[in-house]
């Protein structure tokens, strides 16, 4: 499905309702009902054998008998005719249809969905409720009520969660650009919509009602691409057991654990919202303030101190910030509440206060400079009634243009004597609430997305670990474990792997029999620890397989005949490879850590961090995606602690947590290089000061087969196979390589190296220099769906940049828009070459069909260099430049 194809599917001309009814309790008759009374200006063709006309409009008895091939095409009928009906829509020629049926299992998915492909039709649902799309009048759904016009999109795998939100929006007079019911996912899924609605200039913010993800990777992506541009949020079902049981059975699809999606929403930069009440007041705020909070200080107004202080106490219980008044604003304040002294945040101006004082206070804290964000807080008065304040409150914001105001919000106290107000402030675009809780959380929302956005955008330190990272022979080491059958790796294996990527094993020794772990002993030296070693059971010391602190030889044999009587017990059938034995660590001073990969279904390697400790589930470790760099280190090691599945100790020497960050990101190379790992566990990790000890560790192997479609990873990691050394025409030797996160501080100082000719041929104007935000999104880049090259050189203590080349292609891997731009004093090196057939040959690769850039006339050197590696140069006289295209399929590249 493309995002060219899903446009279409939200434009159509014409509609038809197969097995429409002049039945009430039918949903033909339901969706015909609001197509007709949704003011659709195109042609509405209802299809049924069993009525002559539905709702006054002349029906068809078939779709052979249609007058004309319908754009879309609503199929209410049940699910056992579905497929047929499919096929005979692809004859027709219709290309979009929506599924109203619900109820189809596995198997008639999977049959739906090869029947859609081979007729060419692209399906939303099954078990959707429809669509609407309030801009051009469309309610093609079989919804009790109609969507407003508005920028908010909806996209659902729910139909009574639709129906809800539809109910609720209505009261709030909340409109939408697009309300999606996506159902069953049988075809259209979350990705391609995402893919779409980023782009439409009629969405300001998306909003995701999400059961299960059948695509990880892609969501991912397209999720990220979309949270840069606009606010994306999502509530995710299936936090329990039990509900991701529920949510399997409802739309399919297998599920990992809650926090998995956790780390998946946060990695895309997006707000994840736990219950439909947090969900309703997300919704609230972003209709009416979709754009990134510039601060996170609070500043509340209130009649009432009790109020104030909840208000005050949930901000601070979710980690808000008040904001700190100026002594003017508070002089100010003094003057117009003569109650008090010593006004502060929470302003309080007293139950007393009159709309007049209201109004005073509210345009002093409007004109002060540290008021950034305002909560007005109401509660019933008997000298006014409470829609006399909001008439003020919306009075007095009328009168100063909303960029150049504060974000204000307004929470209105009580029921009857509320309900009028919070009326006023909906309908004069103020954001308002019950509660002072819900309407500091719904701040919070706005806070936590900007975090999210911030923490992505955060250039990683550089960090090389080269020197520490053999993975050739790492990769070697794995061939020959399964090679000769071994699967499960204990330390003695593991330590062998882990050396590789720089992380120490203690030193472990091998016995098979309770002799030769005597003997063993006596050699390594007392004391040691006893462990037994045998794949089939997942947590040894939980069953007596470990013992600690044997000090002689009797001792070590005794207790290993005990371990082999005892595991006999508990578990018959398992196959025991012996023992290990280390020398017993000093534990005094340290803190005890563990880490761990878990390959989940459909997302792949998950990597955890928590303390040392017997079993192992999410709720006892944070969770990240890899790849990992130095800040997704960073930020994981802060979950753990906020989580507190991670605590700060008293010790003499605290845990380095620049060289846990390094370790993390060593453990993340380690998964991505080596894809036949499937487990991994270290615990426990002894860390004192900057080092790190482990004790025992097992990896599970797995012969990595890809699977056609399905990624091993959830996020494209560095490619680093894309690296290679170039020699100049100066002779200088430089690296040609993707760009990196940790690339920011180089790119900026390239940026500045740029004389202003090259900046105004490359960017068609005199442009500022770029600032962080716009630097990270050109160097934290998405690899699965651009790719800019740079050429780096050694140049002193540093590397310097020297030229870059950029291709972003389109959701539909069609065509790619290219750029190349090579520093001013850098020029007549060869470096637009080189750059321009990396760009090429990794397109040509992708799959796309063509690429294209366009560029000034003047920029002769461009124009030059593209001719000569083939491309069409044309000129586009009306936009006063030049457009070059290159078709990828027959390219041969030009030497």
């Amino acid at each position: 499905m493309s995002v060219k194809r899903i446009g279409q599917f939200f434009n159509p001309n014409s509609v038809a309702v197969v097995g429409a009814s002049s039945n009430p309790a039918r949903a033909g008759n339901v969706v015909m009902r609001n197509l007709l009374q949704g003011g659709f200006k195109g042609p509405i063709m209802p299809v049924t054998p069993k009525y002559t006309a539905v709702q006054g409009v002349l029906a068809y008895p078939n779709i052979k008998s249609l007058p004309y091939t319908p754009d879309l095409a609503i199929l209410c009928t049940n699910k056992d005719t579905i497929c047929q009906l499919i096929e005979e829509l692809g004859e027709l020629g219709c290309k979009h249809a929506i599924i109203v049926a619900a109820g189809l299992n596995n198997e008639h998915k999977s049959k739906l969905r090869q029947v859609a492909r081979q007729a060419g039709v692209a399906i939303l649902g099954s078990n959707s409720l429809g669509l609407m799309l309030p801009h051009i009048g469309l309610n093609a759904s079989f919804s009790h009520t109609v969507a407003m016009p508005g920028k908010l999109a909806f996209v659902s795998q729910s139909a009574a969660v639709c129906s809800t939100i539809l109910d609720w929006a209505q009261n709030k007079h909340i409109g939408f650009s697009h309300f999606v019911s996506v159902g069953d996912c049988v075809d259209i899924d979350f990705d391609e919509l995402l893919d779409y609605l980023a782009r439409d200039a009629k969405t300001s913010a998306i909003l995701l009602y999400i059961d299960n993800i059948k695509d990880v990777r892609r969501f991912i992506s397209a999720a990220r691409a979309a949270a840069f541009n606009k606010p994306v949020i999502a509530i995710k079902t299936g936090r329990t057991l039990a509900g991701a049981q529920a949510a399997y059975n409802h739309t399919g699809g297998k599920t990992s654990d809650d926090a998995v999606y956790d780390a998946m929403f946060q990695r895309a930069g997006m707000l994840r919202v736990n219950d439909l009440r947090e969900l309703f007041a997300a919704t609230q705020t972003l209709a009416l303030h979709p754009k990134l909070l510039k601060v996170e200080h609070l500043t509340i107004l209130t009649n009432g101190g009790g109020p104030g202080i909840m208000a005050v106490d949930t901000l601070l219980m979710r980690s808000g910030k008040l904001a700190t008044l100026s002594e003017q604003t508070i002089s100010a304040l003094n003057k117009i509440v003569p109650q008090s002294s010593q006004t502060d945040n929470p302003v309080d101006i007293f139950g007393d206060s009159s709309p007049e004082r209201y109004q005073q206070a509210l345009e002093i804290l409007l004109k002060a400079d540290e008021v950034k964000n305002l909560l007005i807080i109401h509660t019933p008065s008997a000298l006014a009634p409470s829609s006399a304040y909001a008439k003020i409150i919306a009075q007095t914001l009328e009168k100063i243009p909303k960029m150049a105001r504060p974000f204000v919000m307004t929470n209105f106290m009580g029921e009857d004597a509320a309900r009028s107000a919070r009326d006023i402030c909906v309908l004069s675009h103020i954001p308002t609430y019950r509660t002072p809780e819900g309407a500091v959380s719904a701040f919070m929302h706005l806070i936590t997305y900007r975090r999210n956005q911030k923490h992505l955008t955060q250039t990683p330190e550089s960090i090389i670990q080269d020197d520490l990272i053999n993975s050739t022979m790492a990769k070697q080491h794995i061939a020959e474990y399964l090679e000769s059958g071994h699967r499960y790796l204990s330390t003695h294996l593991s330590s062998q792997i882990l050396s590789c990527y720089g992380i120490e094993c203690i030193e472990t020794e091998v016995a098979l029999t309770p002799s030769d772990a005597r003997e063993q002993a006596d050699q390594l030296g007392y004391p040691v620890a006893l462990k037994l070693i045998s794949p089939a059971i997942p947590s040894k010391s939980e069953v007596g397989g470990v013992v600690l602190n044997l000090n002689d030889g009797n001792e070590v044999e005794q207790t290993a005949f005990a371990m082999l009587l005892r595991i006999k017990k508990t578990y018959p059938d398992a196959e025991i490879e012996g023992f290990s034995l280390q020398r017993m660590a000093s534990r005094a001073g340290t803190q005890e850590l563990r880490i761990a990969i878990k390959t989940e279904p459909d997302v792949g390697p998950v990597i955890l961090l928590g303390e040392a400790g017997t079993g192992l589930n999410f709720s006892q470790a944070a969770v990240a995606l890899p790849p990992l760099n130095m800040n997704l280190a960073k930020y994981l090691i802060a979950a753990a602690h906020d989580k507190g599945v991670l605590k700060e100790r008293t010790l003499p020497d605290k845990v380095d947590k620049y060289r846990l960050c390094a370790l993390l990101t060593r453990v993340s190379q380690m998964i991505v290089e080596q894809p036949d790992i499937s487990n991994l566990e270290l615990n426990p990790i002894l860390a004192s000061s900057g080092q790190f000890l482990v004790l025992d560790a097992q990896i599970t192997l797995s012969s990595y087969q890809p699977m056609a479609g399905r990624k091993r990873l959830a996020i494209k990691p560095y490619p680093k196979e894309l690296e290679r050394q170039i020699t100049l025409k100066n002779g200088h030797s430089a690296m040609l390589r993707p760009i990196k996160p940790e690339d920011e501080r180089s790119h900026q100082e390239f940026d500045q190296s740029l004389s202003k000719e090259d900046r105004y041929r490359r960017f068609f104007g005199q442009l500022p220099q770029f600032t962080h935000e716009q630097l990270a999104k050109m160097t934290q880049i998405d690899y699965d769906r651009e790719m800019a090259f740079i050429v780096s050189e050694r140049y002193k203590s540093a590397y310097r940049t020297l030229g870059v080349s950029r291709v972003l292609m389109d959701p539909d891997n069609i065509s790619a828009e290219f750029s190349v731009i090579v520093r001013s004093d850098s020029q007549g090196l060869g470096l637009g070459k080189l750059l321009m057939n990396a760009a090429i040959d990794y397109c040509k690769n992708k799959g796309v069909g063509t690429i294209e850039g366009i560029t000034l006339p003047e920029n002769l050197g461009m124009i030059n260099l593209a001719k000569h590696l083939g491309f069409k140069v044309r000129r586009d006289f009306e936009e006063g430049a030049t457009i070059m295209t290159l078709p990828l399929n027959d390219y041969t590249e030009t030497k």
